[in-house]
């Protein structure tokens, strides 16, 4: 029964983080004019579909790899791997969000990184680069000792929890400063909750249920990896299996 829960929870997963990469996408096709590569306003529009895709979907899906009652058994290396390689899409995918954003305030002459969404959205970009590399050279390299290792691990979890909050709460204040900005001289206003005012508010709460979600089945002692060798009652995945 456990594990049927948890395949729920899985498909739950799936579908909102689907929700939150297409209502992206369609605000800025339906109401910012589309997708461009060429320093305007349209180049601007995949910033947000690339870094809620990459910063909070993928990334998501890739925190869970250890969660999946598969990768309890049999060699570790290849759900590494898995974590490893969609981590590093989910990081490609978050520095061509940033690349757009860049070349768009650079060709406009907008001055960059001072608003405290951009603050947040920066250090969540470098502390996942951070993340990435010590996971990588510590975790997933053979040469590290099984001592620091463990030192690390309770630092390396934290650090992934931490970086899918701070992207929720860079996708929020996003949303918040785009409204802000493109309703102000609009014939109706943020304040009037305009049709694109409350499409893109319901993608923001989209956001944050599938963040919050993550950040439950990460933190929920029944669907975490046992340890070699050990078995408890609290998590009754392994008697599922049995």
């Amino acid at each position: 029964m456990a594990a049927g829960w948890f395949y729920l929870a899985c498909l739950a997963l799936g579908a909102l983080g689907s929700l939150c990469v297409f209502f992206t996408a369609y605000w800025m096709q339906y109401w910012r004019g589309g997708f461009a590569w060429d320093g305007s306003v349209l180049t601007f529009n995949w910033h947000p579909v690339l870094m809620v895709t990459g910063m909070v979907v993928l990334y998501g899906a890739a925190s869970l790899v250890y969660r999946l009652p598969r990768s309890w058994v049999g060699p570790k290396l290849p759900w590494k791997l898995l974590h490893a390689a969609l981590h590093l899409v989910a990081f490609i995918l978050t520095v061509l969000g940033l690349v757009a954003v860049f070349y768009f305030h650079n060709t406009g002459k907008i001055a960059n990184l001072y608003s405290l969404h951009s603050w947040l959205g920066i250090t969540a970009v470098f502390l996942f680069a951070c993340q990435w590399c010590l996971g990588f050279s510590i975790f997933l390299l053979p040469c590290a000792s099984q001592w620091l290792r463990a030192l690390l691990k309770p630092i390396h979890v934290f650090f992934g929890a931490s970086i899918l909050s701070l992207a929720m709460a860079s996708v929020i204040s996003g949303i918040n400063e785009k409204l802000i900005f493109t309703l102000k001289n609009a014939t109706h206003s943020y304040k009037d909750l305009p049709g694109e005012a409350v499409f893109a508010n319901c993608t923001g709460m989209l956001v944050v249920a599938f963040g919050m979600a993550v950040l439950y089945v990460l933190l929920a002692s029944s669907w975490k990896r046992p340890q070699p060798g050990i078995m408890t009652d609290s998590q009754p995945l392994l008697h599922d299996r049995k």
